[in-house]
C-alpha cells in the first residue's frame, strides 16, 4: 500500500475514534518533515503573490524587522516550544491597515499584518499573539485543522508539489482565516503564556488582544483567533495560566510601550 493510501485509511479511522469519544483532539499523520515541505510551498504561494500578500521589503524596513525578529527570538529562547529548531520561525510582515491578523503555517511560517500591529498598544501585547500563532504551529494543530478541512490526499499532493497553482492559492488564502476547534484555541491560549513565562514579556500579553475587543463593544474577534470560546473567557483562562504559572515578567516601560511606539512608526 502506497503511503497516501495508508494515510488516507489512517484518517478514516482517526474520524471515527474522534465520533466515538475514544481520541480527544484528533492525530496527526503527517511528519514534522512533511510540516516543514507544506509550510515551504505556502511561502511560494505567498512570496509569489504580492497582490494578495504585500510583503514589505525586509531590506527597506529593516528595523522592523529587526524589532519583530528580536521579539520573536526571545520566545525561541524561552526554551519552551517543543520544534523551535526544527521550524523556520520565519517571519514577514503584510501591509495592510485594514486586517487585524497574523498566522503561522505549519513549519513555522509568521505572518503578522500591519493592521493587528497598529492596533495593539505594547510589545507585550504583540508577543502574546504571535506566541499564539507560533502555538498553532508548534503543537501541530494547522496540519490537524487542514487535514480535516481539505482530507489527507489534497496535503499529500501539495507537500509532493503535484498540485495546481490554484489548489495551492485557495489553501495559502485560507490559512490566514484557519478556524481552530475550541480544544485547540484554549491550548494555543495557555502555550502563548507558557511560551511567554519565561521571558522578560508579560505572559498574558494575548488577553490584551481580547480585552481591547471586549472594550470596543465589537460581537466577536477575527476569525484568525475564532469566536470560541469567547472573549471573556479566554481572558479569564489567560490570566489564570498566569497565575497557575507564577510569572513575573514585566518589561521596563520604554521597551514595553516607547519602544513599540517607535515600531509603528517605523512602518508604512
Amino acid at each position: 500500500m502506497n503511503r497516501k493510501l495508508f494515510l488516507s485509511a489512517l484518517i478514516s479511522l482517526t474520524v471515527i475514534l474522534s465520533f466515538s469519544g475514544c481520541k480527544k483532539g484528533g492525530l496527526n499523520i503527517f511528519t514534522i518533515e512533511d510540516d516543514k515541505n507544506f509550510g515551504l510551498q505556502m511561502e511560494t504561494e505567498i512570496t509569489g503573490n504580492p497582490a494578495q500578500y504585500p510583503l514589505l521589503s525586509k531590506t527597506t524596513y529593516a528595523s522592523s524587522y529587526a524589532y519583530l525578529e528580536n521579539l520573536k527570538q526571545q520566545i525561541l529562547n524561552a526554551g519552551q516550544l517543543e520544534h523551535a529548531s526544527d521550524f523556520q520561525w520565519k517571519l514577514y510582515i503584510v501591509h495592510d491597515d485594514n486586517v487585524q491578523n497574523a498566522f503561522c503555517t505549519p513549519g513555522g511560517y509568521i505572518y503578522v499584518y500591519t493592521g493587528l500591529i497598529k492596533y495593539l498598544d505594547n510589545a507585550s501585547s504583540l508577543a502574546g499573539v504571535i506566541g499564539h500563532e507560533m502555538a498553532h504551529a508548534d503543537r501541530r494543530h494547522s496540519t490537524q485543522q487542514l487535514t480535516t478541512q481539505y482530507g489527507v490526499g489534497l496535503l499529500l499532493d501539495v507537500i509532493a508539489g503535484t498540485t495546481n497553482q490554484a489548489q495551492i492559492a485557495e489553501i495559502a488564502a485560507n490559512l490566514s482565516l484557519l478556524a481552530f476547534s475550541r480544544d485547540h484555541e484554549k491550548d494555543a491560549d495557555a502555550h502563548s503564556v507558557i511560551y511567554l513565562c519565561p521571558t522578560a514579556f508579560r505572559a498574558d500579553g494575548a488577553a490584551d488582544f481580547f480585552e481591547k475587543i471586549i472594550a470596543s463593544g465589537a460581537t466577536q474577534p477575527p476569525a484568525f483567533l475564532s469566536t470560541h470560546p469567547n472573549p471573556d473567557n479566554r481572558v479569564t483562562n489567560i490570566h489564570a495560566k498566569k497565575t497557575e504559572l507564577a510569572c513575573t515578567g514585566n518589561p521596563p516601560f520604554s521597551t514595553e510601550n516607547n519602544g513599540y511606539a517607535a515600531f509603528k512608526a517605523s512602518l508604512p
